[in-house]
This record gives structure tokens, C-alpha cells and sequence, in this order.
């Protein structure tokens, strides 16, 4: 088994495949959506990120969407090409377009924080997971305002929502052992990603967005 994924990995196709994810990950909507229609640099704003919760500093709510539904979409799209050409790398595809929103090339290396992506990739892994995901992120949001604090716990969710849908026989013990993985790598990475927010949320400095 361990020299057919070794073979798969070393095939030209397969290599493609991985940069295309990757390049697909990078892919900064939310400062070529801004540039587009306010011509700013939405990194020269609030948090200085390119994702869709500094969009929505903008003013702009359906540009936020938008910026949030397409930076999902570039995980949801490549576990997506993950289970129909290489199923045996679903889950790392989304990972390398986790990785590419975080440090996209076309930015120096310079990207984003990954909520969206990373709830992207688990849409189309792990849909359970993925509600899970979402009911949390606006329930804490709705009660303490926090982008941040709302995105940390729910990213927990994810390897926590896995084992209860191993529990209840959803997944086989192969893939709940690669989900948990990287599922808890991503989330390691994600919460290191809000570093400075949870440093402020302790000193009670962190910005709270204003009910509209």
C-alpha cells in the first residue's frame, strides 16, 4: 500500500495536481474583489488579512460573502478533485489549498487565516463536521461578537464533530485516522493564525463588530 501511494505521489499527473491546488488555494479574492470594485488594497485596512471578515470592514456585507463563499470554495473545490482523481489524497489537497491561502506565492507568502478554506475542505469531506462548523461559529458569534474567538472554537470543532461521527460508524477507522490528522494539524495552524487576536481577546482589547 505504502508504494502505491509512493508511485502516486511521484507521478507527473499527480504532481500537477497538487500545485494546481495549491496556486488554486492562493488565490486572494478578497483583495482582488476589493481592488475591483472600492480600488483599495484591503490589506491597508482593519486587520490588514485579505479574507472576508476584513472585507466586511469595507461596509460592503455582500462582498464579504461573497470573498467568504469563494475562499471556501477553493477548499471545497480541491478535496472535491481530491475524491474524483486521487481519493486517497482528498484531504491533503484541501490541505495544500489551506496552505496556499495562508502563504500564497502570488503575496510573498503573506495570506490569510484560513477559517473559510479550511470549513471549505470539510463541506465536502465531512458535511456533519461542516454544520457543526457553522451552528458553533454563529452561535458564538451571536453571543459575544468576536470573528475571532467564534472562528478558534469552531475550528475545534471539527476533529471533536469526527471522532462523535466514528462513534456513530460514519467513517471507517482509515479515514478517521487521516481526517483527525489533519484536521488537528489545520486547526493547530488555524488557532497559531489568531495569535495576536487571542492575546488581545485576554487583555479584553479585541474588536467586537457592532450589531447592524
Amino acid at each position: 500500500m505504502f508504494e502505491n501511494l509512493l508511485n502516486q505521489i511521484l507521478n507527473l499527473h499527480t504532481l500537477y495536481i497538487f500545485l494546481f491546488c495549491y496556486l488554486l488555494g492562493s488565490i486572494p479574492f478578497g483583495l482582488i474583489l476589493t481592488k475591483i470594485f472600492f480600488n483599495i488594497d484591503i490589506r491597508s485596512i482593519g486587520s490588514g488579512n485579505t479574507g472576508a471578515t476584513n472585507v466586511l470592514r469595507t461596509g460592503n456585507r455582500s462582498l464579504a460573502i461573497i470573498t467568504l463563499i469563494l475562499d471556501a470554495g477553493k477548499g471545497s473545490a480541491s478535496a472535491l478533485i481530491g475524491l474524483i482523481y486521487l481519493p486517497d489524497f482528498a484531504i491533503f489537497l484541501g490541505f495544500l489549498a489551506f496552505t496556499g491561502h495562508l502563504f500564497p506565492i502570488l503575496l510573498k507568502f503573506k495570506g490569510g487565516k484560513g477559517v473559510a478554506t479550511f470549513l471549505g475542505i470539510f463541506i465536502v469531506l465531512s458535511p456533519y463536521s461542516a454544520i457543526i462548523f457553522i451552528a458553533l461559529w454563529i452561535t458564538v458569534f451571536k453571543t459575544y461578537r468576536y470573528s475571532s474567538l467564534s472562528s478558534i472554537l469552531a475550528s475545534l470543532s471539527i476533529p471533536l464533530s469526527i471522532v462523535l461521527m466514528h462513534l456513530y460508524k460514519l467513517y471507517s477507522y482509515k479515514e478517521i485516522y487521516v481526517f483527525m490528522i489533519f484536521s488537528i494539524f489545520m486547526a493547530i495552524i488555524l488557532i497559531y493564525r489568531h495569535y495576536d487576536n487571542i492575546i488581545r481577546l485576554l487583555n479584553k482589547k479585541e474588536n467586537k463588530f457592532n450589531k447592524q
